[in-house]
């Protein structure tokens, strides 16, 4: 009798060739890029950016501010590379940025439900290294600066939010 893992990779591999035959393998090898976007951009990233559907080769994301469009922007070649090695092979030629709601951000009301005293709450060495780290590439000393200031802030706000949220 067959084990049911073999019967699997038979069912696997019917199926990829059934794609293939109709040119839809490498199509939808693309939309794999779903099932590690946040391994690849990160957890703050992903938070504020979201693949929201393929063009091809290219790859629309929604982001929730303008701000964090610019960074992406910077990163775009990063990305680009590091969901090309995932995938396996070149599937995705370009990232195309769009500002819109993510479904994550949280609503003017929620944010003013936190305490001021949020926006100056200290960082952890590891956040702080892990901000400086990520911006350290930047060679414009403004954008630079205002990347940092942003992510310090935004680090700041999910630890009260957490903090919120633990006390309930």
């Amino acid at each position: 009798m067959r084990s049911s893992r073999s019967g699997i990779d038979g069912v696997q591999h019917i199926l990829q060739k059934w794609l293939s035959a109709r040119g839809m393998d490498t199509k939808f090898s693309r939309y794999r890029v779903w099932q590690f976007w946040e391994a690849v951009v990160g957890t703050q990233i992903a938070a504020r950016a979201k693949p929201v559907r393929l063009r091809g080769a290219i790859l629309e994301v929604r982001v929730d501010h303008p701000v964090w469009m610019q960074q992406l922007q910077l990163m775009k070649p990063r990305i680009l590379a590091k969901l090309n090695e995932q995938l396996g092979e070149h599937l995705i030629d370009d990232l195309f940025l769009r500002h819109g709601r993510t479904g994550t951000s949280r609503t003017e009301s929620e944010q003013h439900a936190l305490p001021s005293s949020w926006q100056n709450a200290p960082l952890s060495e590891g956040e702080q290294r892990h901000i400086e780290e990520t911006v350290a590439g930047l060679a414009d000393d403004e954008i630079r600066r205002h990347l940092r200031h942003l992510m310090e802030m935004q680090a700041r706000l999910d630890k009260a939010r957490k903090a919120k949220t633990d006390k309930k």
